[in-house]
């Protein structure tokens, strides 16, 4: 059939791509690669592999055109409408707070249910006319949960992987979901569901027996130890497979003289204190920006001594959650810095705009301490990325015990998010260790990195697919 080449397709929301506007009004596409296609490319390239995905303009859809790595790129066109009801609604004001522990109420909305329903067909159909007879095809995350069940019903050839790059709550919260049998059914119609951690994964099988599915075996890490069977009699696969970074990206030396040229713009501080974030709800930005605060005021830290740099990436600004979180932070911001900085010399900076990835590195290596406080997280590939930057030692990461990458990074000093004093200690403790027992912070470090190193996002991708692989041969 025509268009139908690709042995190996990926499936996500988003395009790996960029719409560019030159300064005479020309448009072009250029491809934005990221943590994703860096996992992903060498095994779409082997395999002259598709991406499918929305390109990130609304009511636009460029032709299939491939990348420079020779990366096939295929666009679902989305209407501004699509985009409202389906991203901002139910995937992101539906789904998201209900995955990560109802930090906020979800909107139970059946226009947005409709539209997720609607745009998952067209996403499954895009896949369905360009994956050749019997390919792979893997499906990212909790905005396309239904593809897989769609696949299975328009072509059943496929062989079909799904991972969920967020948390899964426990069944005693999934179910307050009206179409919660309907999102599971669609899941369960893949050979393999990935997760994160191990409890993640948990909470889905418990699920399924919730459901009156059968459910073999125990969760493990990297292998397929877990069942379900469905009642049409179909297997799939349940596992853990931590998602990671591309560790080399953040390694090695080259930006000294940046690195000096920022802690010099800073005023030169004793301890530069550091948060990288999405402007997001769950990330507990206000919290740690309330436990600084209290510090200076108890004079527990030293406001001519540290400074705390908060780098915020704007995110779904048209939610009113979002909003709401970003008002309250530049308003803290601007409490801290009117009670405690000096003329010319803010004790907090804080950037509301997107930052370029050889800056964060440089950013990243300025930072004493890494200031990491989600009330929920999947993961958290900042916590990572912070660690691949300190392959000399240096540095201390103060990391939610929420975080996925907590139950990886077990040499953090953890905190309570949720617990101003839990914040306030485990920052005192490492801005104290730092300077008392330097060898010992130094040995945490060293075996967060090597632990960042050996589980990359290569051992990631390469270790779902084999299981999938695996899967498809049983």
């Amino acid at each position: 059939m025509p268009g139908r080449s690709n042995s190996f397709v990926v499936v996500a929301n988003r395009l790996p791509v960029d719409l560019e506007t030159s300064p005479d009004g020309t448009r072009t596409w250029k491809a934005s690669p990221g943590g994703l296609v860096t996992a992903l490319s060498p095994v779409l390239e082997k395999h002259h592999g598709c991406w499918v995905g929305w390109p990130g303009v609304a009511d636009e859809a460029p032709e299939p055109f491939t990348t420079d790595n020779g990366v096939l790129l295929h666009s679902v066109r989305l209407t501004q409408d699509d985009y409202e009801a389906f991203y901002e609604g139910f995937s992101n004001a539906t789904l998201w707070p209900l995955y990560h522990d109802l930090i906020v109420t979800p909107i139970y909305n059946r226009d947005w249910w409709d539209a997720y329903r609607e745009v998952n067909l067209r996403f499954a159909n895009e896949v369905a006319a360009v994956a050749a007879e019997n390919a792979t095809v893997w499906v990212q995350d909790y905005q396309l949960q239904l593809v897989p069940g769609i696949l299975r019903q328009l072509r059943p050839d496929l062989t079909v992987g799904f991972f969920l790059h967020i948390p899964f709550p426990s069944p005693d919260l999934f179910r307050q979901l009206p179409w919660r049998e309907e999102l599971v059914r669609g899941l369960l119609d893949a050979s393999l569901i990935g997760f994160h951690l191990e409890s993640n994964a948990r909470n889905f099988l418990e699920l399924a027996r919730t459901q009156g599915l059968e459910v073999e075996g125990e969760v493990s890490t990297r292998r397929v130890t877990a069942h379900i069977t469905t009642n049409s009699g179909h297997s799939v696969g349940v596992a853990a497979f931590p998602i990671s970074i591309a560790a080399g990206e953040f390694g090695g030396g080259g930006d000294e003289g940046d690195v000096a040229k920022l802690r010099a713009e800073l005023g030169d501080p004793k301890r530069i204190i550091l948060g990288v974030d999405r402007l997001d709800y769950t990330k507990g930005i206000l919290q740690r920006l309330t436990a600084f605060e209290e510090l200076l005021e108890t004079g527990a830290l030293d406001p001519a001594e540290v400074t705390l740099v908060q780098l915020a990436t704007p995110s779904r600004e048209r939610i009113d959650h979002y909003r709401a979180t970003r008002s309250k932070v530049e308003e803290a911001v601007g409490r801290i810095n009117g009670r405690f900085s000096q003329l010319g010399r803010p004790v907090v900076h804080y950037q509301h705009r997107s930052v370029p990835k050889n800056v964060l590195r440089s950013y990243y290596r300025l930072a004493d301490i890494m200031l990491v406080t989600p009330f929920k997280d999947g993961m958290n590939l900042v916590a990572k990325e912070y660690v691949a930057s300190h392959g000399d030692g240096s540095g201390a990461l103060v990391l939610s015990e929420f975080a996925g990458a907590a139950v990886e990074l077990t040499q953090a000093n953890l905190c309570n998010p949720f617990d101003i004093e839990s914040i306030k200690r485990a920052l005192l403790s490492a801005v104290k260790a730092l300077d008392e027992s330097p060898e010992l912070m130094r040995e945490h470090m060293l075996a967060m990195n090597r632990q960042v190193r050996e589980h990359d996002i290569a051992l990631w991708s390469e270790s779902f697919l084999g299981a999938l692989k695996a899967l498809k041969e049983a």
